[in-house]
């Protein structure tokens, strides 16, 4: 028996979702826009949009409820919804689609006039308003895309063009986002078919020397690759994490230099692509010769910067590079049963780039990391506070589980229970609040999708080591921490870009103490000190005056995604209040060691390098070594391993002696990460 769920209980499903989004405080917000985040976050799961921006606008004859814009600036979606208040799905007439499409149509076009002038500079509307008035003429596609929780017939669109822009329109219904999410891929499948959609067939050479997969080897144009990425981008590149992430839009020196000096070398000079597929359809000629006519399921799992630098040259404005004579090798790595794709995709992925040190090319729930933090959250409770029930959190690995568990509640009153015992989160609130906490808001900044990718590749770097009750205590506390923090800047009223408050708010505490806020007693108590309420007010406030005053007038949300951006911030004068200060961990530690006459500890056959590094390090006090190992374990920062090593070395240097030169690397290495992080000497 299929365990696909029916449209119907999809429905549900995705209303509940809808109206858990509603219970979070976002001022202003409607049940439209609430049936809004939740499909977008479907649509950027799926690869269908990219970091898409919240943005309610409603006036006369004008609607907009989300955006995105596209890293290089040359297009834009638009998306504007229509949400029927229904326990079923209902049929949306073509007249209402039209109507709501109209609506973001005008909306567009007074966007690329003065609609800029109407709004504040603090809010997420005049952000849309004016980048869309100064990239008019760089914005050449335009999608605007309509989403609804009814049924809608196929309708035929038809592009317009209004300035320099083409603009398409697309409808994602209750139905297709079923399809999508019940395919098993949690996206839409890519089919190309070359021969219908470009007019030619790719020639390959064939073979198949397992049971498990086939593979396909050819030359593919540039001119063709370009196309393929300007219809589909981060589609092609969703099972590799580290090529998603190093897409930009800066074109490879090298690769530009050979893309417009020597074209015809590229082949030559290049490694080419990587790819996986569910399935190839072969064609032959008349000696047999095979040729590729249809890839589904394309995914380049090696070369996203290969092929996003040849995009990006092709469309350079001052200089753009002819592709006709460029061709790249294409590997075709054909999967031949559905549940070897997990396995397989991955090592592919690792070993087809000796460069990067780890591949990570699974973005699924099924890591170790994530199945543990869900053991952890189904039997730890958090502890009783007087007047309250206690709670469960309960960790979403994987999309639908809480609805599900929800469902099997049969009173609006028993729902309303679990919520309140069971509080929700999911992945990319996991990621969003660790990544927060290590100081990266610039990346939680790119958005929800992406900040998870990156933690993804941090879990990685954890080699295998998984979290324990302490780390889901502490993430727990985090969460308290995130979640208050997100309630208090809400009170504030800023006018816009709260989560970019939040998120820089919380990273700025995190290094201005240290990372001495005290975890354990956040989830001890499940709330936050009066103390600490108050310094993160305090704090928002000079936050959001930075954020929102970007140096040359860039844009904000940009801005915010930058490393720059952090470390304007982080080196803002400021000091934390007396009465926090007194509330977090003390790191300091009592020394008392007799020092004796100064070891050589074996260094004479080190280099002068080596030397100097081992000098470094016996340079800094046994007090401080001693300090920073008590602050590591305080705040859980590092391994065991590390802080053992550097109790170590303060305890050779409080001794005379000095460390190895293994042992100086370690802890300086160390050392440096904790000053990046707030450490003070």
């Amino acid at each position: 028996m299929s365990n696909t769920p029916s449209l119907d209980s999809f429905y549900s499903s995705l209303m509940e979702e809808v109206q858990l989004a509603s219970g979070t405080e976002t001022g202003g917000w409607t049940t439209e826009d609430f049936l809004t985040s939740v499909m977008l976050e479907y649509l950027e799961e799926a690869g269908e949009a990219e970091t898409p921006i919240m943005c309610p606008f409603r006036g006369y004859g004008l609607q907009l409820n989300a955006y995105c814009i596209s890293e290089d600036e040359t297009s834009a979606d638009l998306f504007v919804s229509i949400f029927l208040d229904s326990d079923k799905p209902k049929s949306v007439s073509q007249a209402e689609v039209d109507a709501a499409i109209k609506r973001t149509i005008q909306l567009y076009h007074k966007a690329i006039n003065d609609l800029y002038t109407s709004f504040q500079k603090d809010n997420e509307t005049y952000e849309f308003a004016i980048t869309l008035y100064k990239k008019r003429e760089q914005i050449n596609t335009v999608r605007i895309i309509a989403l609804t929780n009814g049924l809608v017939k196929p309708i035929n669109f038809k592009s317009i063009t209004i300035g320099s822009a083409e603009i398409s329109f697309s409808i994602w219904d209750i139905d297709r986002l079923y399809r999508c999410v019940t395919s098993g891929k949690m996206r839409e499948t890519i089919e190309i078919d070359f021969e219908s959609k470009y007019g030619l067939t790719i020639p390959c050479i064939e073979s198949s020397p397992s049971e498990k997969y086939s593979v396909y080897l050819a030359i593919i144009n540039g001119s063709l690759l370009s196309a393929l990425y300007e219809e589909y981008r981060d589609r092609l590149l969703e099972k590799n994490v580290r090529s998603f992430l190093q897409v930009k839009g800066a074109v490879n020196k090298g690769i530009r230099e050979t893309l417009r000096s020597e074209p015809e070398m590229f082949l030559a000079y290049n490694n080419g692509i990587s790819v996986t597929a569910e399935s190839v359809e072969i064609v032959r000629d008349d000696n047999g010769k095979p040729s590729i006519r249809k890839i589904r399921d394309m995914q380049i799992v090696n070369g996203g910067q290969t092929t996003a630098s040849i995009f990006n040259a092709a469309h350079d404005k001052k200089s753009p590079a002819e592709l006709e004579k460029v061709f790249v090798q294409m590997k075709v790595s054909v999967i031949s049963q559905p549940d070897d794709m997990d396995e397989i995709v991955p090592r592919i992925s690792a070993f087809a780039n000796t460069q990067n040190k780890i591949q990570v090319a699974d973005f699924s729930a099924n890591d170790p990391f994530h199945r543990r933090i869900e053991e952890l959250s189904r039997t730890i409770w958090a502890p009783a506070q007087s007047g309250m029930k206690p709670q469960n959190w309960f960790y979403e690995r994987a999309r639908g589980q809480y609805a599900d568990m929800l469902s099997q509640e049969t009173t609006t009153l028993r729902k309303k229970q679990f919520k309140e015992s069971h509080p929700l989160f999911t992945k990319t609130d996991l990621a969003k609040y660790e990544n927060t906490w290590d100081q990266l808001p610039f990346q939680v900044s790119e958005g929800a999708q992406k900040n998870f990718r990156r933690f993804t590749v941090r879990v990685a770097d954890r080699k295998g080591l998984l979290p324990d009750e302490v780390y889901y205590h502490n993430l727990i506390a985090k969460a308290i921490l995130f979640r208050t923090a997100e309630k208090l800047v809400q009170k504030q009223q800023y006018g816009g870009y709260r989560a970019n408050i939040v998120t820089y708010t919380l990273a700025f505490l995190s290094y201005k103490t240290a990372q001495r806020i005290d975890l354990e007693r956040i989830w001890r108590e499940q709330r936050l000190t009066p103390a600490l309420e108050e310094e993160i007010i305090t704090a928002s406030r000079l936050i959001q005056q930075i954020i929102v005053n970007p140096p040359g007038g860039a844009n904000i949300s940009e801005w915010c995604k930058k490393e720059k951006c952090w470390e304007t911030i982080k080196d803002t004068e400021y000091a934390i209040s007396s009465v926090l200060d007194a509330e977090l961990l003390s790191v300091a530690r009592p020394v008392s060691v007799k020092a004796n006459t100064p070891a050589t500890n074996s260094i004479e056959s080190a280099t002068e390098e080596e030397k100097a590094t081992i000098e470094k390090a016996y340079a800094i006090s046994a007090a401080t070594w001693f300090a920073l190992s008590r602050w590591a374990k305080e705040t859980g920062n590092f391994q065991p391993w590390q802080r053992s090593l550097l109790f170590s070395v303060g305890s050779l240097i409080g001794r005379g002696q000095k460390p190895s030169v293994k042992q100086a690397n370690h802890a300086l290495k160390a050392f440096q990460e904790a000053l990046n992080k707030g450490f003070k000497v």
